[in-house]
């Protein structure tokens, strides 16, 4: 049995701060907070890179983009998600799709979705059928509820090139 195909997931929080946006997808959103993060503290892009990560069996974002090296203080979260549709190509991969949910109760997503999913697909030269982005609320419940954070989740599935 060949393995042609591979899935990954990634997660990923980040609590609100001071500030008067926040960036999801590479997309820069405006909103009342911003967030407690080394680099810019993009949920979205960091749980898809922990998925693709995931998904080529190389650890989390975190191995490859420390949050201890200052060198990554500030960074752009695109530059993390171009770092690792690199090592999906230099391995014999390409996506096959990306799924990913926003969760939070503010800023509210829906008027953003469509520039979101075109900048995750310009980041991993995907087409944005590719690229699936919705959102949820926990209904009020936990920290994302109380709107003291956000959230994103990630899976992603990987196609041998042949």
């Amino acid at each position: 049995m060949s393995n042609d195909i591979r899935i990954g997931s990634g997660f990923d929080v980040h609590a609100f701060c001071e500030g008067d946006h926040v960036m999801l997808g590479g997309v820069r959103i405006a909103h009342s907070a911003g967030v407690d993060a080394h680099s810019d503290g993009d949920v979205v892009l960091h749980a898809l890179c922990d998925a693709l990560f995931g998904a080529l069996a190389l650890g989390d974002i975190g191995v490859h983009f420390p949050p201890s090296d200052m060198r990554w203080k500030d960074a752009d979260s695109m530059d993390f998600l171009r770092h690792a549709h690199q090592m999906i190509q230099d391995r014999g991969w390409r996506l096959g799709n990306c799924d990913i949910t926003i969760i939070c109760e503010q800023p509210k997503i829906s008027p953003h979705l469509s520039d979101i999913r075109a900048s995750i697909a310009a980041g991993l030269h995907t087409e944005v059928d590719n690229v699936s982005v919705k959102a949820t609320t926990t209904e009020k419940l936990g920290f994302t509820g109380r709107k003291e954070g956000i959230a994103a989740q990630a899976v992603c599935l990987l196609v041998r090139r042949g």
